[in-house]
This record gives C-alpha cells, sequence and structure tokens, in this order.
C-alpha cells in the first residue's frame, strides 16, 4: 500500500509539473523583478570623447547616462518576450530541473502523505478529521521538501539565467551540470541553499493542498453535490489550487530570490537569509512585493493542481487491483 502511493504520486507530480512548467518559469520571473543587486542596465557608460575642447576648459562631461528602469509587467508580456529575446524553447529551460524536483520531491511527499492517511484513518468513520490532514501535510511536506531541494535551487536557477545580461548567466546545461558547477564553485552545501524556506514553504503548500482537496472533496460527496467522479476531482483541485497560491506565494517569492542569489568569495552576497531577504524586499519594493507573481502563481497552481489530482485519481484506479 506504501509504495503503491509513491508510484501514484510520482507518475501524477511528474506529468503536472511537465505540462505547467512554462507558467511556473513566468512566475520566476515576475518574482524576481525589482531586485536591487541584479545588474543595472539602466545606467550605461560612455565612451571617452574623441577630441578635447580645450586645455583650460572648466567643463565636466557625464560619465553616465541615466535612461528609465524597466517598467514591471504582467505575465503574458513577460511570455512574449521570452519568446521574442530567447525563443519560444526557453519557456521549457530547466524543464529537467522540474522533472528531477517532482521525481524527489513530489514523490517524497504525495507517497508519505498517503501512507500517513491510511494510517491516520479513524477506522469507524473511515475519514480523516482536518487537523489529521493538516498534520500529515506539514510532515510529508517537510521531509519532501528536505530530498528535493538541490533540483528546486537548480530548477530555480535555470529558470531565472534568461533574464540576466549574457556576461553573468550561468549557462546551465542540464539539471545534472547545474548541480555538478554548484558543488564544484560553491560547495555542497550550496545545493541546500534556501533550505529551511524549501521545508516550510512545502509544508504550507502540502498542508493547505492537499488536506484542502481531501476536505473539499468529502464536502462535496457528502453533501451530494456531484458523483465521485471528474467534476468532483476538478472541483476541489480548484479549491485547493486557490488556498496553497494564497498561503505559500510570500515565502515563494522569498525563496525564490534566495536561491536566485549569486555568491562570489570576498563578495557579500545580496541577502543574509531569508529574514533579511523579506526586510529589503519589503523595505524596497513595498509588502505587496511578497505577493509579486501571485497572477502566474495561481495561474499555474490551478491546473497544476487539476492535473495533479485527476491524473493521481486515474492512476489510483488503473492500479486498484495491485
Amino acid at each position: 500500500m506504501g509504495l503503491k502511493g509513491f508510484v501514484e504520486g510520482g507518475v501524477a507530480s511528474v506529468i503536472a509539473g511537465a505540462s505547467t512548467h512554462p507558467l511556473d518559469l513566468i512566475k520566476v520571473r515576475m518574482q524576481l523583478q525589482g531586485e536591487s543587486h541584479v545588474p543595472n542596465l539602466s545606467s550605461v557608460q560612455s565612451c571617452r570623447p574623441a577630441f578635447a575642447l580645450s586645455s583650460t576648459a572648466n567643463m565636466s562631461l557625464p560619465t553616465t547616462v541615466e535612461l528609465p528602469a524597466p517598467a514591471r509587467v504582467g505575465p503574458l508580456s513577460i511570455g512574449v518576450r521570452i519568446i521574442q529575446s530567447e525563443g519560444a524553447a526557453a519557456l521549457f529551460s530547466g524543464i529537467s530541473a522540474t522533472l528531477l524536483r517532482q521525481t524527489l520531491y513530489s514523490t517524497t511527499r504525495m507517497g508519505l502523505y498517503d501512507v500517513l492517511k491510511h494510517k491516520w484513518t479513524e477506522p469507524d468513520s473511515n475519514s480523516m478529521p482536518l487537523a489529521s490532514k493538516i498534520g500529515a501535510g506539514l510532515i510529508s511536506g517537510a521531509v519532501g521538501a528536505a530530498v528535493g531541494n538541490p533540483a528546486d535551487v537548480a530548477m530555480v536557477r535555470m529558470q531565472a539565467d534568461g533574464r540576466l545580461p549574457v556576461e553573468h548567466r550561468r549557462n546551465y546545461k542540464s539539471v545534472v551540470d547545474a548541480l555538478s558547477q554548484m558543488s564544484k564553485q560553491e560547495g555542497v552545501a550550496s545545493l541546500w541553499r534556501g533550505s529551511s524556506l524549501t521545508v516550510n514553504r512545502a509544508m504550507i503548500v502540502t498542508a493547505s493542498q492537499l488536506a484542502s482537496y481531501d476536505q473539499a472533496k468529502e464536502m462535496i460527496l457528502e453533501k451530494g453535490l456531484l458523483s465521485d467522479g471528474i467534476g468532483t476531482h476538478v472541483a476541489a483541485s480548484f479549491v485547493a489550487g486557490f488556498v496553497a497560491s494564497v498561503a505559500s506565494n510570500p515565502i515563494d517569492v522569498i525563496k525564490t530570490r534566495v536561491m536566485n542569489m549569486k555568491v562570489e568569495p570576498g563578495v557579500e552576497p545580496p541577502y543574509k537569509g531569508a529574514l533579511d531577504c523579506a526586510v529589503k524586499t519589503v523595505k524596497a519594493e513595498g509588502p505587496m512585493a511578497l505577493y509579486k507573481g501571485f497572477i502566474p502563481t495561481i495561474s499555474r497552481q490551478g491546473p497544476f493542481t487539476v492535473v495533479l489530482f485527476v491524473t493521481l485519481e486515474q492512476v489510483r484506479k488503473l492500479l486498484k487491483d495491485f
């Protein structure tokens, strides 16, 4: 029973992750808008003048030309810009890291949640209290995040690379290359950079997503609104996706920025940690910056959650006799 839950959850998660990857990439790009330590392209160095006006002239020429900062744009505009500047294939940048992340993180959390769900279900009512569902989600999310953090770091970096100037790009060829370069250049510990944020986010997402799906599904069936079919699964999935998006977006923004920061020897990193990143983000961009990328987040969480749970229910039917 336990192993089957891991297989079911893994298959559903990989399919959902691959099909919604472009939306996740756009979300990451939006969350990184406004970072103050990103190479400033609005200040362009001018060339040295080719002639001198006079040896006695007391004139000072500007050494920089200030250009207006680029306006922040929405998800659709970002998607169009990515296609225009990097090509349509760029929407799938980091797909190998996404597949590895889903294989490690989501397979672990979905499988462990299923194990705890069967263990904690009350035999008399054949149901699981909401508090137990939340507890199971918190535990399984934490374990899954710890296992999948290296793939998560690689995924964020590969998705964000295209927004940087050419000379600052990491140009990872694949998730294996990303993990290898990070280990060599920044140490093995860099693979777990932002792990506390990843664990916290995963606990929130898993508890809100899985618990709210099970709770919404049970309520729909108990009240007789729909039968146990695709309609019920889709409706419960939308509820789960919305709850997970609202609960997790602030920590997701901080996680993305901490994981994406470039750490160089002898140079102070942009953020000292999660709290420092949160404080700097709010000070520089306002509190609503923590909900930056919310539209693509919910646009991605909705389809992801629907594909995840509809696929999960279908896989369960196929493997019912095993």
